[in-house]
């Protein structure tokens, strides 16, 4: 299961379990609609910042795959600039 999966199931069961639990309280009307929006807010918070590190997670990613492959290239570069005066070399006898 990917990190991100998990985030978003725990995230969403945080959320529907606190919904539960305000409407199921014995409250007035309006202090449920107060906790609901507390929760609410809460939440979006919690979103937010989960969104944020996956998002750095990948961003992360990607710039050490563009590096990598940036190294691959010039290894490449290199070997074949060395097979191509290994050529030369042998052609010249």
């Amino acid at each position: 299961m990917s990190k991100g999966k998990l985030i978003a199931g725990v995230l969403a069961g945080a959320a529907a379990g606190a919904v539960l639990g305000i409407l199921l309280a014995p409250d007035k009307g309006s202090e449920t609609r107060k906790k609901i929006a507390k929760k609410g807010n809460d939440l979006s918070g919690s979103v937010k910042d989960g969104f944020g590190k996956i998002s750095d997670t990948i961003s992360d990613k990607y710039y050490s795959m563009k590096g990598d492959a940036k190294d691959l290239i010039e290894k490449g570069k290199e070997k074949g600039a060395e097979l191509k005066e290994s050529y030369k070399a042998e052609k010249t006898f």
